[in-house]
């Protein structure tokens, strides 16, 4: 095995995921971003994931799901490579505990394991939390990841309630690293921000003058865009016109296509009954460089997530990234890196269309405000870039002994 300089130089990575469906899934977007920024670095990077081809260069499948025969081809994979490291979100492995036993097959070979998501499922329901508490004093086990966590040579977190929610579990023995995520869009090159702003508007049939916010992500029913409409039709009540585009697609790996055709019909209605039908523009999935266009269009950003936005949200990032003053609804707990009127303006409450058109209201009316956050959240997505996040990934690599 090469020692931890060679590592930072040249290692040989196995990324392993869930289903690889980068169109469909924040989580396979980010696996695809980052073994691409690996490469540039010179690492050789190789993806195994279940399911049907994905079509992507490096990748392959080792199976429908992650079954015992899985694992093994898994590990035989693994042989030739300096570290393995897992992506975890219990989504992306059908809420089964496979994956959580790929470390059995591993032997010596160094494992990191990223947690996507954290805190709030088990695999295991019968043990009581004081059992569980014990086993993971002793690092026997994890009741959310089984032995991903316990076994590995280096944990990385997307945001900092991870991380700690890592070091109450595992006080002793778990080397813990916060690496926040980066845009899911990037800035495409050579174009105009004046001449976006033009064929949006024309596209979109928004008038100059008229405020337009922008929505981008998957469009689910926890990303709250039912709240917007509620919002724009309060301002709308007391004379204030404002269009708000919605950027993306419904259909996605958490929500298959009649769940998704189901739930547009029923945003759509709700839309609708708030009055603000030709206000709000929903365009589906565009391509990587319109989706930039779209957002260069825009007077600001807009996230009202129904339990609130953290700072490892890609839709965060790349509003950001697009120099939008972005406003966004508060999480249960603080978010040390998103405080009102610094990078973000925050919304205190959640699933409120009034609070929200508030929260707008402090955007639209306050340039000082509004420029002001933009510039400082788009200085930090520019420290959330993609060659940076595999900067951080190697010294973690060199550091997994």
């Amino acid at each position: 095995m090469p020692d931890a300089s060679s590592a930072v130089a040249s290692p040989r990575v196995l990324l392993v995921c869930g289903r690889l469906d980068p169109e469909r899934d924040g989580v396979g977007d980010y696996v695809v971003r980052l073994a691409a920024a690996l490469t540039a670095r010179g690492a050789t990077v190789r993806i195994l994931h279940t399911g049907p081809s994905a079509g992507i260069g490096g990748a392959r499948s080792v199976g429908p799901a992650w079954s015992p025969a899985a694992l093994v081809r898994a590990a035989r994979a693994a042989r030739r490579a300096d570290v393995v490291h897992v992506q975890f979100a219990p989504s992306m492995y059908g809420f089964r505990v496979g994956i959580g036993l790929l470390p059995l097959l591993l032997g010596r070979r160094r494992l990191v394991t990223t947690l996507h998501e954290y805190g709030w499922w088990r695999w295991e329901r019968r043990a009581p939390d004081r059992l569980w508490r014990r086993i993971e004093s002793l690092r026997l086990a994890d009741r959310e990841t089984a032995l991903l966590v316990p076994s590995a040579d280096g944990v990385i977190t997307t945001n900092r309630a991870h991380e700690d929610a890592v070091r109450r579990r595992f006080p002793t023995g778990v080397a813990t690293t916060t690496v926040p995520i980066g845009a899911n869009v990037a800035v495409a090159s050579g174009l105009d921000p004046a001449a976006a702003r033009r064929s949006v508007r024309r596209e979109l049939d928004v008038p100059e003058g008229v405020p337009l916010l922008a929505f981008f992500g998957f469009v689910h029913p926890v990303k709250g865009v039912r709240y917007l409409a509620e919002a724009l039709a309060a301002l709308r009540t007391e004379g204030r016109d404002a269009h708000a585009v919605v950027v993306g697609g419904f259909e996605s790996l958490a929500l298959p296509a009649d769940e998704a055709a189901a739930f547009e019909a029923d945003l759509r209605a709700d839309i609708a009954a708030a009055g603000v039908e030709d206000r709000v523009h929903i365009t589906g999935f565009r391509a990587p460089d319109d989706v930039s266009r779209l957002l260069r269009g825009a007077d600001a950003g807009v996230l009202p997530f129904t339990h609130g936005v953290t700072a490892k949200s890609g839709s965060l990032l790349t509003l950001l990234a697009h120099g939008l003053p972005v406003v966004v609804t508060a999480g249960e707990e603080p978010e040390p890196e998103l405080v009102d009127g610094d990078r973000v303006v925050v919304v205190p409450v959640v699933r409120d269309g009034d609070a929200l058109a508030a929260g707008l209201r402090r955007v639209l009316d306050d340039a000082a405000l509004a420029a002001g956050v933009a510039a400082r959240g788009e200085r930090w997505a520019r420290e959330h870039d993609w060659d940076g996040i595999a900067e951080r990934h190697l010294a973690v690599y060199a550091g997994a002994r």
